[in-house]
């Protein structure tokens, strides 16, 4: 065993018992099959790719005896009968593979929010830091799943409220970040934030991130915002190109309740979720962000810790 191996196996094991959001699915006595029959496919129809690799793991799953219920959009464009909305698959199997990009797996959390049911993030896009799973380990990976041979982590959301007649719509909960910014404004905005209901600071900023230990690795890492472990519990509070320079990002307890009141001499400014919602926010209105009770369970790649994650998906340096 060479040195950067060992510290890979001690670093997994202390991480492992440190953070218990993190299950472990092992298999049944003598490595039996644990009997996963039901799985679903969710998949981006817009990657080049997805038709293929749906196919082919359908049929590599019939092959083996599980039944695949595929998302009704996938279902269509593969032109296979039996397709079910999304919003009903959870219900219907036992675990999802998603293919496609980070963007697609956010969208599916948000599907999936409120069920146990585990998602399998296939990369099919670029980066990938939710999609740990590579295409060419899509095959290996599903064998040990069907042995049981998984772990899952169980990934923090973010609650949003809106203001003013927004607060009665339905707000989806957020896997990666709630993120106030001035759009197309040519200003800054004024962010007047509390933490349970302490006043901490108004940042004058291009805007402010508030994100979960997931979305550290989004647009809070372009802000200069730390690099988080995925199950730690914590909310990020980061401004965006702030004008003081001493602003700088914090972590605060999961617990904590964060209100922002927006001021600005423009309109309004816009508010988004995991980068793919949008709201209007107009001066002197105010949002309300804390933990939600509901958690999103992400299967972590059966071969490769984060840290691996991290070190090959922002291409440091290793050990030679």
């Amino acid at each position: 065993m060479d040195n950067k191996t060992g510290f890979m196996i001690v670093m997994e094991g202390i991480l492992r018992r440190e953070f218990p959001a993190v299950e472990i699915r092992g298999c049944a006595p003598g490595g039996t099959d644990m009997g996963l029959k039901k799985i679903g496919i969710i998949a981006n129809t817009d990657k080049k790719d997805a038709v293929e690799c749906t196919l082919e793991l359908r049929g590599w799953l019939m092959r083996r005896g599980v039944e695949v219920v595929l998302e009704e959009e996938i279902a269509r464009v593969t032109e296979m009968t039996g397709g079910i909305p999304g919003k009903d698959l959870p219900a219907a199997v036992e675990l999802i593979a998603v293919l496609g990009g980070d963007g697609t797996l956010l969208s599916a959390a948000r599907t999936v929010a409120g069920h146990e049911v585990p998602l399998m993030g296939i990369n099919l896009g670029g980066f990938g830091f939710m999609t740990v799973i590579n295409l060419n380990e899509m095959f290996p990976a599903m064998e040990e799943i069907l042995k049981g041979r998984f772990r899952t982590s169980k990934r923090m959301m973010l609650e949003i409220g809106l203001p003013g007649a927004q607060a009665e719509k339905p707000v989806p909960p957020a896997l990666n970040d709630v993120v106030i910014n001035r759009g197309n404004l040519s200003r800054m905005i004024h962010l007047e934030t509390f933490v349970d209901d302490r006043y901490l600071a108004t940042f004058k900023a291009d805007g402010l991130v508030l994100a979960t230990p997931t979305g550290s690795t989004a647009y809070s890492l372009s802000a200069g915002g730390p690099i988080v472990f995925p199950e730690l519990q914590s909310i990020i509070l980061n401004p965006i190109c702030p004008h003081t320079l001493t602003n700088r990002p914090m972590m605060l307890p999961p617990d904590a309740a964060i209100r922002v009141v927006l001021w600005t001499k423009e309109e309004c400014a816009t508010l988004t979720i995991d980068g793919q919602i949008s709201h209007v926010i107009r001066s002197g209105e105010a949002i309300e962000v804390r933990k939600s009770k509901t958690l999103i369970h992400l299967v972590d790649s059966p071969s490769r810790s984060y840290l691996e994650v991290v070190r090959t998906k922002l291409g440091w340096g290793g050990l030679h």
